[in-house]
């Protein structure tokens, strides 16, 4: 049995009444009535229950789902969606400034960078913070210090804690060869396309014809998903972020926002811009607001003239200032900065977020984005090590955290040996023609979009 992940309704039901809560909304009724037929619980950490509910609960999954996107909010004044009102929520929106596009060297290091914090996360990815511990410190690589390895753990301990079933095979480190695919990639070379196809005007309708035409849907999870389904079913942009779309705060808007960053140098604002028209077709609120953070934050680390912190004051400023982002930032970067041991900083997030949100929400994985380059200054081995070790969506802020980096070194060269050997200059696909692509290619081309008006 097809058991297709992230859509089933009866699923995305419990997710719905747990971001309800989140954005400031009331779902107390609707649960009630939920619980009183039956209706199950979301998964903890697959995309899909095991078995098949029956079709009374799957049609009122669905009207529920309905009734609670009607709910009002009381974060609405706090969190706008338009971009006039966003703007005005950020008293410190960062103007232009005249500064060099960087060079095809820096663009390669973020690149190499995304790549080898994905790489590090994606054994782990799903596993829990226990686990993630148990395993790196059972092969004596804790601290992170190079790719997770499967050597010298013991068996009982794999049993407990399998390793990400379709990453293991590829993203050990005695079974790496070169960059494989991954959602984390496969996303910015769509951006790198959009780009080259429609320029840096292209809106949110450009963005849903190329997945339409370039993304094949197996590729695509959470709030991808949901959006790219509600595209084939007539929904139309930004609708496709709210109709039945309970993911629509989680990471995956963040996971896009590298290319906007990269291209447009001494531009944060405009970078912010132009990742919010890319993220309001699968996601809204602070979902929107944490690919608009990291876009600003890669513009100003994109000049050179920046250290991290100044770069990541600045992708600050384009979330609204008392949205639940902005405290989240604000809160990871103050533990960053009093705990001198990051394991007690990690523990303190997990702390205030496992509760309540979901491992790929984009409020904790924000915040430790933030709280891990931070801690590290800025320094790649440091920052990519410690955004996996925070446990959460661990290939995706590792891939974050890895491009910021990288782009702060500057070039290949300046980015330890051991993390760039094994991508062997290409990265898998199903991207376009990308497959097999160096990742000097992809900067390149990149460099050719930063200096195209």
């Amino acid at each position: 049995m097809l058991r297709l992940t992230w859509v089933q309704p009866e699923d995305l039901l419990g997710h719905e009444l747990r971001q309800a809560r989140l954005d400031g909304r009331e779902p107390s009724r609707i649960e009630e009535r939920w619980r009183a037929a039956g209706g199950p619980d979301a998964p903890d950490r697959a995309g899909a229950s095991p078995h098949r509910v029956s079709r009374y609960l799957r049609l009122l999954a669905e009207d529920l789902l309905d009734e609670l996107a009607d709910l009002p909010s009381r974060l609405a004044d706090d969190e706008p969606t338009e971009p006039a009102a966003i703007r005005a929520a950020c008293p410190d929106w960062p103007t232009a400034r005249l500064a060099s596009t960087p060079g095809p060297l820096a663009f390669e290091a973020s690149w190499l960078g995304r790549a080898a914090g994905c790489l590090l996360g994606k054994p782990v990815e799903k596993l829990p913070l226990d686990a993630v511990r148990a395993l790196a410190r059972a092969s004596g690589n804790w601290p992170l210090t190079g790719y997770f390895t499967a050597r010298g753990v013991p068996a009982e301990l794999l049993d407990a804690y399998p390793w990400n079933r379709r990453s293991a095979a590829t993203s050990l480190a005695e079974n790496i060869d070169g960059m494989p695919e991954d959602d984390d990639l496969n996303y910015p070379l769509l951006n790198l396309l959009l780009l080259q196809r429609h320029g840096k005007g292209f809106s949110t309708a450009d963005v849903a014809r190329l997945w339409l035409d370039e993304l094949p849907p197996g590729r695509t999870f959470t709030a991808e998903r949901l959006a790219y389904r509600n595209l084939l079913s007539g929904v139309e942009p930004p609708h496709t972020a709210r109709h039945r779309n309970p993911f629509r705060e989680w990471i995956g808007a963040l996971i896009r926002a590298d290319v906007h960053g990269w291209t447009n140098p001494g531009d944060p604002g405009a970078a912010a811009e132009q990742a919010y028209r890319d993220a309001v077709l699968t996601h809204t609120g602070n979902g929107v607001y944490a690919a608009m953070f990291t876009a600003a934050t890669l513009a100003a680390a994109a000049t050179g003239d920046h250290d991290v912190h100044t770069c990541l004051r600045i992708g600050r400023s384009v979330v609204p200032h008392r949205s639940r982002l902005a405290g989240a930032i604000d809160h990871a970067v103050q533990l960053a900065a009093r705990h001198e041991d990051f394991d007690t900083v990690v523990d303190e997030l997990h702390a205030r977020y496992s509760p309540t949100h979901h491992w790929v929400h984009a409020l904790p994985n924000t915040a430790l984005l933030a709280a891990a380059l931070t801690h590290a200054d800025g320094d790649f081995t440091g920052s990519i090590r410690r955004a996996v070790a925070g446990g959460l969506d661990t290939d995706s802020v590792g891939a974050s955290a890895g491009s910021v980096a990288g782009l702060l070194a500057g070039s290949p060269a300046a980015l330890p040996e051991h993390w760039r050997a094994p991508l062997k200059n290409r990265l898998a696909t199903t991207v376009a023609d990308f497959d097999g692509t160096g990742f000097d290619t992809l900067a390149h081309l990149t460099h050719l979009e930063a200096y195209r008006p």
